[in-house]
């Protein structure tokens, strides 16, 4: 039986997920040179055109800037490259017969969407650069064109790719110092895996769309960044925290989203971070929110994270069983801590199949896209009926 509900966004959350990832960078003068020229060489170029002269006609112009050059005579041979080689840009050939696909394909993948695309036309029509742009190419440029045209165009389509990099590799730390503060405690081996699992198949049960979903798995490995800044004597105590310890630990919240504000691309997850101990009427903290004044992302990845909670061993405390747990999150929901709409459906996922899945494929699942893959081969199986 399918439950129909509709799930509320604020102003602030939907100005949060489509909040665009941008970075200013300076640049260096004097006898050092300009190291933003410099951190561009040796970037790889993938070339995909069916005819030998114009690849070589390419190939000099890149390759006389210092980059390496990579061919393919046709869309499918692109392909194959791809899935096994590191590529920072795409000079793809708009006559191929299968090259307005071949830019749909890469841009309907989410581990190479970030790949910019210059599409090389004979032809300057409407139509044609129209086509081009829609299939998902970044830039488009019409035969015959000015050596230096085309060099421009490369290097600011490699500088901004250099950027969105850099992007990448800060996020790649931060989910590493995330990790690194599970590994303070043993207890909690497996939990950000888990956690994110459970909040993205959540997510899939309600149809959230895509940015939704990887907000909430960045959020699973995330959420407890900021216990980072918590002593051990606080963070691995055992036994129950004083009045004065739980006042230190409640600020884990809000430094955590102080971590995390200065990359812009994780600001979907910063309301995760900063509210995901928030409670329905108001009785959480950091900011006591109450009802659908906390973001639905973190009332989502609250459920998994209190589950996820209840059924680990803890210094202070035996594991429940999945049955127990659920039991106390219901009496809970009942005295108005968690959401009711949403308490309904997390009784429908199947937790025992997700987390087992997320068990299993712990590693490969730090990639969203590989989790949702897996979870949409689960299927119907990630829900009671």
């Amino acid at each position: 039986m399918r439950v129909e509900v509709k799930w509320r966004y604020d102003a602030a959350q939907r100005d949060g997920a489509m909040a665009s990832a941008a970075v200013a960078c300076a640049s260096l003068r004097g006898p050092w040179g300009d190291p933003s020229v410099e951190a561009l060489r040796g970037q790889t170029v993938l070339m995909i055109d069916d005819l030998d002269t114009h690849r070589e006609t390419l190939r000099f112009l890149v390759e006389n800037d210092g980059h390496h050059v990579i061919g393919a005579s046709g869309a499918s041979a692109g392909l194959e490259i791809l899935a096994k080689t590191p590529v920072d840009l795409v000079l793809l050939d708009m006559l191929l017969s299968d090259g307005i696909a071949f830019c749909q394909r890469i841009r309907g993948n989410q581990r190479r969407d970030l790949i910019p695309v210059l599409m090389l036309s004979p032809s300057a029509t409407v139509e044609d650069e129209v086509a081009g742009i829609r299939s998902g190419a970044d830039e488009f440029l019409a035969r015959p064109y000015h050596p230096e045209v085309l060099r421009a165009r490369v290097h600011r389509m490699l500088r901004h790719k250099a950027i969105v990099d850099r992007l990448e590799e800060s996020e790649t730390i931060l989910l590493a110092l995330a990790q690194t503060v599970e590994q303070r405690d043993y207890h909690t081996a497996g939990h950000c895996e888990r956690l994110a699992a459970l909040s993205v198949a959540m997510g899939m049960a309600m149809e959230l769309p895509p940015h939704h979903l990887l907000a909430l798995h960045r959020g699973g490995y995330l959420h407890d960044v900021g216990k980072i800044s918590i002593p051990d004597s606080i963070l691995l105590k055992r036994g129950p925290l004083t009045a004065a310890e739980w006042v230190i630990m409640r600020t884990h919240t809000a430094k955590g989203e102080d971590i995390c504000r200065g990359i812009k691309c994780l600001n979907p997850v910063l309301p995760i971070i900063r509210s995901h101990h928030e409670r329905w009427d108001g009785s959480g903290y950091p900011d006591g929110l109450t009802g659908d004044h906390i973001p639905l992302l973190a009332r989502v990845l609250q459920f998994a994270d209190i589950y996820d909670a209840l059924m680990a061993a803890r210094p202070y405390k035996l594991p429940m069983s999945s049955a127990l747990a659920l039991r106390v999150m219901r009496e809970e929901t009942d005295r108005g801590w968690h959401d009711p709409e949403l308490m309904r459906l997390f009784m429908r996922l199947r937790h025992d199949v997700v987390r087992e899945a997320a068990v299993n494929n712990g590693r490969q699942w730090q990639d969203v896209q590989v989790m949702r893959e897996s979870l949409e081969n689960l299927g119907s199986a990630i829900l009671r009926s």
